[in-house]
């Protein structure tokens, strides 16, 4: 297949769109390609001159709801909140889900009085969805189990600064259809990308999202492949792409998963029939010795801190888009009474 080699130099960030079109960020399929555009631009922006942003959200607070543990997810939304001036608090709903307790709709109605946006991470998408439908202030998700949107946002940028023109790439994913595989899909749809999955039968993505992607796939150029052969998948591509077997809250499926997956099992057998200038990801936390090999997260040719560090400069522009300062680009929904 015909690839862009590899440039180590750095890409020039393409002059940002004028619009911004979402009041939340639930799904990737709330945005439009010049949304991740814009957010790429001005997260280039903030990457390459942080200084001139350490007052963008003066007195704007967030509130983090997570049903689940988080290292990277955490820090870089706090680390970048306070890096543009900002305030953040975290509730900590480990031991229990976000409506049990109360009805979610109240907490929103409550929380939309008190800050300026909210980050969740969950098990259930609808909780994230439904926190959207019910708060005037802009949600974000930081992770559900249908999706992993700025886990994705970050994962091509990332891509971006290695290779350019993300059209003249191909990325293969190799593993399970979770969360993280339906963000990718739906990213490099509407970017008019290529990208291959190939998961072992009965755990591809679902069909909503693939046909969601598809759709998009028809207006934008992008070229999706859903295979079960991750060698196929993973034949001459520019990236390389794993995720974890078993996610939270399927740690009852470990066993049987472990069964089934080490063929997809990112080894240096695999990645050998990528291009030669190819990079290998993973979104971490990493399983060494399952889904993927020290020899590969350890290759001169990984980029999984790349992907941690792009987690800050993506979230820190998501934040400033949607939050206000300078860059704001809505007024509040309606509050309500």
């Amino acid at each position: 297949m015909s690839s862009k080699p590899f440039n180590a130099t750095r890409v020039t960030h393409p002059p940002a769109p004028a619009t911004f079109s979402c009041r939340d960020l639930v799904s990737i399929r709330d945005l439009v390609s010049e949304d991740i555009e814009t957010i790429f631009h001005l997260a280039g922006l903030m990457k390459a001159r942080p200084v001139k942003f350490q007052k963008s959200l003066a007195g704007k607070q967030i509130v983090m709801f997570f049903e689940k543990p988080s290292l990277r997810t955490r820090l870089t939304f706090e680390a970048g909140m306070a890096s543009m001036g900002g305030w953040t608090s975290f509730v900590d709903q480990t031991q229990g889900r976000l409506d049990a307790r109360e009805k979610l709709s109240d907490i929103a109605h409550n929380v939309e009085r008190w800050v300026d946006g909210i980050v969740l991470r969950t098990f259930a998408h609808s909780t994230v969805e439904n926190m959207a439908e019910h708060a005037c202030i802009p949600v974000i998700n930081a992770l559900s189990d249908l999706e992993h949107p700025c886990q994705a946002l970050a994962d091509y940028f990332t891509l971006q600064e290695r290779f350019g023109d993300l059209k003249n790439i191909c990325l293969a994913y190799v593993g399970d259809g979770n969360n993280v595989a339906h963000s990718l899909l739906l990213t490099c749809a509407c970017l008019g990308s290529r990208m291959r999955i190939a998961t072992p039968r009965g755990y591809e993505p679902d069909p909503q999202i693939v046909a969601d992607a598809q759709d998009m796939a028809r207006t934008t150029g992008a070229v999706i492949e859903i295979l079960s052969d991750p060698q196929a998948a993973v034949d001459g591509v520019d990236a390389v792409y794993t995720d974890a077997w078993t996610s939270m809250g399927q740690e009852h499926e470990t066993e049987e998963r472990d069964r089934i997956f080490p063929p997809y099992q990112m080894n240096d057998d695999l990645v050998s029939g990528a291009a030669p200038h190819a990079v290998f990801m993973h979104c971490l936390p990493a399983h060494r010795g399952q889904e993927i090999t020290d020899s590969v997260i350890d290759s001169v040719r990984s980029v999984v801190f790349d992907q941690a560090e792009s987690r800050l400069h993506i979230q820190k522009a998501i934040l400033l888009l949607l939050l206000g300062g300078e860059f704001g680009r809505f007024p509040a929904r309606s509050v309500h009474v």
